[in-house]
């Protein structure tokens, strides 16, 4: 991509706040961004071929939506966790192990999407969160979900197409999470928490093409309760 290209991109970008170059085989971040650290409000960099986010990502103070998605990114720098205002993170299809220590401190962020990454574990760091709405942490390598979860303040988790064997019972005291996808795992059902059924707020459990039949989930105690909180909302989405 030339650079006059780019130049009428930026051109855009300073009148909409909004950067967008997708699919251009872009192997580095435009350093040539940082010119519009205060205008811009959305950066979208998907389908490229991005291995470092640079330090620099930590200067865009009015970012809101920020989207990776399909790079080549193997961690995160410390600096982006400096983004106040971020309240959408999509970096689906890199190659992320961990998240930064610091990632509780992205105050604002209310939708993050990780799915095909390499995390082995439901980050710690996402239960400072407090407007957290939708989690997505599909398509990665977690095996089990740690007690912390109970903290997670999300309102949809999806952990479909991990790994999972094990889930901490305190993922029943989540206080706002309506929706758990855990499709696609490797539960049996003693493993399956009773308290998700008969004492949560969860609404939608999605727990098909795990090592149970989908039926036995029917005669365990607390199902009915589940199904009243199940019924009731969709009533309300009807």
């Amino acid at each position: 991509m030339g650079n006059s290209a780019l130049k009428a991109h930026l051109e855009t970008a300073q009148k909409t706040g909004v950067f967008q170059l997708t699919g251009k085989g872009l192997a580095e971040f435009p350093e040539d961004l940082q010119k519009l650290t205060s205008n811009l409000r959305t950066i979208d960099l998907s389908n490229n071929k991005i291995e470092l986010l640079p330090p620099l990502i930590g200067k865009f103070s009015f970012l809101k939506s920020l989207a990776l998605n399909n790079n080549k990114l193997t961690a995160l720098p410390e600096e982006l966790c400096k983004l106040k205002k971020l309240e959408t993170l999509h970096l689906n299809g890199n190659h992320l192990r961990q998240l930064p220590a610091a990632f509780g401190q992205l105050s604002a962020l209310k939708t993050l999407s990780l799915s095909g990454n390499q995390l082995r574990t439901v980050p710690t760091q996402l239960c400072g969160l407090r407007h957290l709405d939708v989690v997505d942490l599909s398509k990665n390598q977690i095996q089990n979900v740690p007690d912390t979860v109970g903290e997670l303040q999300a309102i949809e988790l999806n952990l479909n197409q991990n790994q999972i064997s094990q889930i901490s019972v305190q993922i029943s005291h989540c206080p706002r999470l309506k929706v758990l996808r855990l499709e696609e795992n490797c539960l049996e059902l003693s493993m399956l928490p009773q308290s998700i059924l008969s004492d949560s707020q969860i609404s939608l459990l999605a727990v098909e093409g795990n090592l149970f039949e989908i039926k036995k989930l029917r005669e365990l105690e607390g199902y009915d309760k589940y199904m009243e909180r199940f019924t009731a909302t969709k009533k309300k989405f009807a």
